[in-house]
């Protein structure tokens, strides 16, 4: 009997020993699938953990990101640990507040309401000035931010300093506006101030924070938020209905509720020659907000 079945088994062996290297095989298929699905995963799982880390936190350095980094990658090199940062950056879930400072990107784009006379201009400028830096807004943005409704409003509009008269005439010509060519404060005082619908047209500073807008199939210019923060902080004669006590509240309130990249706001302040004056105020005015930021 034992000889019967001992020749059984020899007989079959072929077919054990290929099912067994069939078995094996898809094993190692399986454990290499199951590898490489969490391989695929881990950056998205760091990525998740980083933003728990770090999301109740105002900011935090580059020193830090490394030190996270370097928990799950030890021998992180220095050129890989450029390209995170890069590649967080660019998919928005961090952003820069100064040089070596980030936070999570948990605050909303700022992205105001264009209205349609900030389209009727945006389309013919685009039109006849296609190849030229330029930027507009009005100053109804300026209410998400102020504790008191402004009813009066001021289209602005900077473009490069050798086409600010071209662009006058232009407009001047097409459009029902009351427009106004780099206002002094008398200008400001008496016909800005008393006009229904004032356009102020002024020369664009150079490396101004500007970003580019697409709304119904028109693209123009418009300001960052650092950059109308600023231009509110160092033009208090156009601005006047948004200074004293109001001044502070729109900047509490901006720097509250968005993400500002405090390098471009002081960088394009310097330009204006008032980053010492702006930080002062800052300090004075919301200390525990910019405490680290502003050294």
């Amino acid at each position: 009997m034992i000889k019967e079945n001992l020749k059984l088994n020899f007989k079959n062996l072929p077919i054990i020993l290929f099912i067994g290297i069939f078995l094996i095989s898809n094993i190692c298929h399986f454990l290499l699938y199951l590898h490489r699905i969490n391989y695929r995963k881990m950056p998205k799982i760091i990525e998740n953990i980083l933003i728990e880390k770090f999301k109740e936190t105002d900011f935090f350095s580059r020193k830090d990101l490394l030190e996270f980094y370097k928990n799950f990658e030890p021998n992180l090199k220095e050129g890989t640990f450029g390209w995170r940062i890069y590649d967080l950056k660019s998919r928005n879930i961090i952003k820069p507040l100064k040089r070596g400072l980030y936070t999570i990107s948990h605050k909303p784009e700022y992205r105001p309401d264009i209205s349609r006379d900030i389209l009727k201009l945006a389309k013919e400028i685009s039109k006849k000035f296609e190849e030229v830096k330029y930027c507009l807004w009005d100053t109804d943005w300026i209410n998400e931010f102020s504790q008191h409704q402004s009813s009066k409003k001021i289209i602005i509009i900077e473009i490069e300093k050798d086409f600010v008269e071209s662009l006058f005439f232009e407009l001047k010509d097409n459009f029902k506006f009351d427009f106004y060519l780099n206002p002094d404060e008398k200008t400001i005082d008496f016909y800005i101030a008393e006009s229904k619908n004032p356009v102020v047209i002024k020369k664009l500073i150079s490396r101004s924070p500007i970003s580019k807008r697409k709304e119904n199939k028109i693209k123009f210019y418009t300001p960052l938020l650092e950059k109308i923060l600023v231009d509110l902080f160092a033009e208090d004669k156009l601005f006047y209905f948004y200074q004293g006590t109001e001044l502070v509240h729109v900047f509490e309130n901006a720097l509250k509720n968005y993400t500002i990249n405090y390098t471009k706001l002081f960088s394009y302040a310097r330009r204006r020659d008032k980053e010492q004056e702006i930080k002062q105020f800052m300090n004075n005015n919301f200390y525990d907000l910019v405490k680290e930021i502003i050294k």
